[in-house]
């Protein structure tokens, strides 16, 4: 009969680090720099979505349903997330 081995294998490493010892960065500057103006112009789109309740339980305010809260800040929140697609998927060369 065969005898098993049970000794544990080493594990080798999947990423190889380039020339010199250092590894590539997933984004660059400029990537985080479009991030991080996709990110203000989403809050500015929440900020354009804030307000419109009234004081008092007892009045209904209709300045909720303004075109600002309903159609404008919608629109610019989604054109955040995706200016923030595109800052993450954009390659930059060197």
């Amino acid at each position: 009969m065969a005898q098993k081995n049970n000794t544990p294998k080493k594990s080798t490493p999947q990423s190889k680090p380039q020339q010199g010892g250092e590894e590539k960065m997933p984004f660059s500057r400029r990537n985080y720099m479009l991030m991080l103006i996709g990110f203000v112009v989403i809050v500015i789109g929440f900020l354009l979505m804030a307000g419109g309740g009234s004081d008092s339980p007892d009045e209904f305010n209709y300045a909720m349903f303004s075109f600002r809260r309903i159609t404008l800040a919608p629109i610019v929140v989604l054109a955040g997330f995706a200016f923030e697609i595109y800052a993450i998927m954009k390659k930059f060369d060197k």
